[in-house]
């Protein structure tokens, strides 16, 4: 079994939703972003979606923006992400790393350097944020040539017809955003979960995630009752800038973040 089928089969094992964190790698500065990903995976995260961060990136709110521009302003590249994503690799040889990124980057590093770039440093697969299934057969092709699984999104306005589509493309799991819009905060976890969740079902086997606007322990449970796995990034991003003029305290903050809402993934 790879790494993602383990990762979610355990946490069905001990009746839970798997936990999938967010942090954009390099964010403030490289030290600090390994030690805040070491912190999350050392308290209970599944899955970690690096982000890789990008100039324009179309479907993240302010919190992550800036996390992106942080990140480059702290002189991340994407040799010094594939940098971090070994480090991590190395000190947590079973946990999934999954890049999440932005079809430009991917084409102007060239798609067979960059998926294998990838697959050297440890990913176990990439979400490709702008990259429809329709389009996708280069990078699916470079992926499945070197072991990488690929993510894809169903959003609330996905056209039934294209579910089938999607799910064909996806060889790790599915993550359903459950909002329209970009990533961020809410109040509320959004209406309509189980429901859509049913309906991706009907097409695929594979994990089923939900994100966007989940933030809160609360949120999580609400969340852990419908789906395979339950994704949160904003949250976490925001313990990064509320720290900022502390950064050695960016890790002990963001292990005790990560612990609260991981406790969230328990089902009764």
């Amino acid at each position: 079994m790879d790494r993602i089928t383990q990762a979610f089969a355990r946490a069905r094992s001990q009746n839970r939703a798997a936990f999938v964190a967010y942090l954009c790698a390099g964010d403030p500065d490289f030290a600090t972003s390994l030690e805040a990903c070491r912190a999350l995976l050392r308290n209970g995260v599944d899955i970690l979606e690096l982000g890789v961060p990008f100039s324009d990136p179309l479907a993240d709110g302010l919190t992550n923006q800036l996390a992106a521009q942080r990140a480059l302003e702290g002189g991340m590249t994407m040799a010094r992400v594939n940098e971090l994503a070994t480090a991590l690799r190395t000190e947590f040889p079973e946990v999934p790393l999954v890049f999440y990124t932005y079809y430009n980057l991917v084409f102007s590093n060239g798609i067979e350097a960059y998926v294998s770039a990838a697959k050297a440093a440890g990913l176990d697969a990439l979400l490709t944020l702008d990259l429809p299934p329709e389009e996708s057969s280069d990078v699916a092709e470079a992926c499945a040539r070197h072991g990488l699984k690929t993510v894809f999104i169903v959003a609330p306005t996905t056209p039934s017809a294209r579910l089938p589509v999607i799910a064909a493309a996806a060889t790790g799991f599915i993550y359903y955003v459950s909002r329209e819009g970009v990533t961020g905060v809410r109040d509320s976890v959004a209406g309509g979960i189980p429901e859509a969740l049913a309906a991706i079902k009907k097409h695929t086997t594979l994990p089923v995630v939900v994100g966007f606007g989940i933030g809160t322990r609360a949120h999580v449970s609400e969340v852990a009752r419908h789906a395979d796995g339950v994704v949160v990034g904003s949250a976490l991003v925001n313990v990064i800038r509320d720290h900022l003029q502390n950064r050695a305290s960016i890790a002990g903050a963001m292990g005790q973040k990560a612990a609260d809402l991981v406790a969230g993934t328990a089902r009764a």
